[in-house]
């Protein structure tokens, strides 16, 4: 079986998308599916099956699913250990500045717990933008806000939305609220709007921010409140307990790892025990 095929299948298996595989594998959408009818000729067996309107692994499929990540596995681990090494192991992360504060920290320190001799590059951006540069091979590990309906990544930690203010800012029950929120894309603005209007609640938006450090900084200028992820509150903002103000909803924060890049120095099983030790130093 051609590895590069295998890559590809492996990209399409861990983002259930041609489209992002495609992008994955720097290949167009018609080369990739070119791939992938190969594929199934070279094993005499259909590897996909329409869901609807969506194409998802078969029974053989998700068998090779298995075998391909193991050969892979292999393959890198072989190339890893006889290319020569320069000394340190490069890996490129990167996350939201909403999680800048508290959550890299952690991610941080486990990667250097676990690589001894490593050359970080650190960069922030919004999730959907870390997510292309991820496909592109731009990035290694993000540090993302995963969908609701979404299974990718590995779990890191849950964190509620809430509404936070400035300690000097005279909050009203009746008032007209000002409020400070992140784009459109994100699940706290769509919650915070379509929230007080069907509580029939005046309110006026203040700004739309791209970054978790634009929107503390108009929160602690008295100009708005806010509504972010509770991990993301690192500045002494104070959370509004108010009924009539609507719920916002908890977020899950994932690590991301481009594990189909051939030259990735981050391999899935170290991910997954990052992740896992992560998780265990939350629950204590």
């Amino acid at each position: 079986m051609d590895l590069d095929a295998l890559r590809t299948f492996c990209a399409f298996v861990d983002t259930g998308s041609f489209t992002r595989a495609a992008q994955q594998v720097c290949r167009t959408q018609s080369a990739v599916s070119m791939q992938m009818k190969k594929l199934e000729q070279e094993l005499g067996n259909q590897l996909f099956v329409k869901q609807g309107r969506q194409l998802v692994l078969s029974t053989s499929g998700i068998h090779l699913a298995s075998y391909a990540k193991q050969l892979l596995a292999l393959h890198d681990e072989a190339y890893k250990q006889l290319k020569t090494a320069s000394g340190q192991t490069r890996v490129r992360l990167a996350c939201p500045d909403d999680y800048a504060g508290t959550v890299l920290a952690k991610v941080v320190a486990l990667l250097h717990k676990h690589i001894p001799y490593l050359d970080l590059q650190v960069s922030c951006a919004p999730t959907n933008q870390l997510k292309a540069q991820l496909d592109q091979g731009l990035l290694d590990m993000v540090i993302a806000t995963r969908s609701p309906s979404s299974e990718e990544g590995y779990f890191l930690q849950a964190s509620k939305g809430v509404w936070v203010k400035s300690p000097k800012f005279n909050y009203q029950p009746d008032m007209t609220l000002p409020i400070a929120i992140f784009q459109r894309d994100c699940k706290f603005h769509q919650a915070a709007v379509e929230g007080l209007l069907k509580a029939e609640r005046q309110f006026n938006i203040i700004a739309c921010c791209g970054s978790v450090s634009a929107l503390t900084a108009l929160v602690q200028a008295n100009l708005a409140v806010g509504v972010m992820a509770e991990v993301s509150n690192t500045n002494g903002l104070i959370v509004i307990n108010d009924p009539a103000l609507p719920p916002l909803p908890v977020i899950d924060i994932v690590l991301l790892h481009a594990d189909h890049a051939p030259h990735n120095p981050i391999k899935r099983e170290l991910v997954k025990l990052i992740a896992l030790d992560y998780s265990l130093n939350m629950s204590i």
